[in-house]
């Protein structure tokens, strides 16, 4: 992965970071790489807070909200994961159609003569007289401004252990299972799982779990009890069976 060199400042938000991922990666804005795209924001994230830049949290919560979307990818048919990667997308394009609207009347606008008239007196008084909420002014103010409050920054202590979670894999854990039963010290299903494990490890062993099911090395039963099918593949069985009758 190339190493960035851009500041955070040289961006408006978050959007704008990954758009420019996007363009820098040569991406389809409309068949975006999302697993791809999360890995280069995340490093993104991680380089800055290792070189001590001050990040906003709009751009920390961005990179929480990949994270989770990562995870929620990691499973079959996740729904929740389908409907959060269309939501990115559509937020990019529109993000990037905005941006080129803004660069057209931008330039534009640099081509045309400002005139303006001397300012007018006021008839009326300039100052606001009526009493309001001070949290309720603020809040107008930043509509206005076309922006939101700003949360407060989490922690680098909340955030680290979802960015600096390690990589495990399925066959990792599909081996990990197999040398298990082979011992006998594996015997149901409740002994793959802990609280103490990371999400990642988990996932990776649910989905070893689904594919040595589907492959029918491994059955289980009502109660969770786990058997392992010493004998040939399946596969290789049906495999052998057909060569044999086309023979």
């Amino acid at each position: 992965m190339e190493t960035l060199t851009f500041k955070i400042e040289d961006f408006e938000g978050p959007l704008d970071l990954l758009l420019y991922l996007v363009g820098k990666n040569k991406m389809n804005l409309y068949e975006i790489n999302i697993m791809e795209l999360i890995e280069q924001y995340t490093a993104a994230i991680q380089t800055m807070q290792a070189d001590h830049m001050e990040l906003s949290s709009e751009f920390i919560d961005m990179a929480a909200h990949l994270v989770q979307m990562k995870s929620a990818l990691l499973l079959p048919r996740s729904p929740e994961a389908e409907r959060m990667k269309a939501e990115l997308t559509g937020r990019l394009i529109e993000y990037s159609t905005c941006t080129k609207v803004a660069a057209e009347l931008g330039s534009r606008a640099r081509d045309l003569y400002t005139a303006v008239r001397t300012p007018q007196k006021l008839e009326a008084p300039a100052e606001y007289s009526r009493q309001q909420d001070p949290d309720r002014l603020v809040q107008a103010w930043y509509s206005l401004m076309g922006r939101s409050l700003r949360r407060k920054k989490p922690t680098q202590e909340r955030f680290e252990p979802l960015v600096t979670a390690p990589f495990v894999s399925v066959a990792s854990r599909v081996a990990h299972m197999l040398r298990g039963m082979l011992k006998g010290s594996l015997h149901k299903m409740s002994q793959l799982f802990s609280s103490e494990e990371s999400r990642s490890t988990n996932v990776a062993t649910f989905l070893a779990l689904l594919e040595l099911i589907r492959a029918g090395r491994v059955t289980i039963d009502n109660s969770g009890e786990l058997a392992m099918d010493r004998t040939r593949h399946p596969r290789a069985k049906r495999k052998e069976a057909a060569s044999q009758a086309h023979e």
